[in-house]
Formats: C-alpha cells, structure tokens, sequence
C-alpha cells in the first residue's frame, strides 16, 4: 500500500512540476493522473513473464480505498466556502448566473459532442445498421 500511495504522490508531483515549468493551465494532480493513465498504458503493452493484471492489485486496492473515502476530499472546500460566505451573499447575482450559464453551456457542449461522436461512428438510432433489432427488453422504455 506505501507503493501505491508513493506511486500516486510522485505521479502528482510531476504533474506539479511540469504545470508549473510549462505553465499550462491545468491542475498539477490531473497531469500526474494523465502521466499515470499513460504508464499504465506502457504497461499493458510490455510483455509479462506471467499471469500479470493490468492495474497492480496494489495500486488498485490503494485507489478503491481513496475513492470510497471521497467525500471526505470534499470537506476543505467546504470549509473554504463557509469562509467566503460573506462575500458569497453579496456577489450572489453574478455567482448564480455563472453557476446557471456554465451548467447549461456544459449540458449543450455534451450534446453536440455526444452528436458529433455517433455521427462518427456511424450509428445513429435511425441510419446505422448495427445489427441490433432495436428490442433491448425494456419495452421501448429506453431503461
């Protein structure tokens, strides 16, 4: 588990330092998770002299326990929040319209890019022939 957890904090703090030396515009953690994703990747593709998972059981086991721990991730900020509160309720208008505005532009982006990606697959529910009869069980319900 010091591994995994070694191996997690050394793949964020690269990802620290390369933001930080290229300035991009993007957290350190999620150029270290891309770093991961890439070495797991490498991986993958060497050649092992057994029966090797792709993700170390190790690995694995450390990010299972992290994820069931989440929402406790969520308490800084929250904390941070309640800091602010003054400024929050006097900026409220503008944070509202920011909040709603992103939600909706976010929503429409997925749909165009959810569109665009059937379209290039080249299944769509009324054009493409899959090889599905369109019969999934669900009555039509879509569930």
């Amino acid at each position: 588990m010091l591994g995994a957890i070694t191996l997690l904090l050394a793949c964020q703090l690269v990802g620290e330092v390369i933001t930080m030396a290229t300035g991009l515009p993007l957290p350190g953690p999620v150029v270290g998770m891309a770093l991961l994703f890439i070495g797991l990747l490498i991986r993958r593709r060497i050649p092992h002299g057994g029966d090797q998972p792709e993700v170390p059981a190790e690995l694995e086991q450390t990010a299972t326990g992290l994820l069931s721990h989440l929402s406790l991730l969520f308490v800084p900020a929250g904390v941070g929040v309640m800091l602010y509160l003054p400024l929050i309720a006097e900026e409220w208008l503008p944070i509202t319209v920011a909040l709603v505005a992103s939600t909706l532009l976010t929503i429409a982006l997925t749909a165009l890019v959810m569109s665009w990606l059937v379209r290039l697959s080249g299944n769509s529910d009324n054009g493409g022939d899959s090889g599905d009869d369109g019969d999934d069980g669900d009555g039509g319900h879509g569930i």
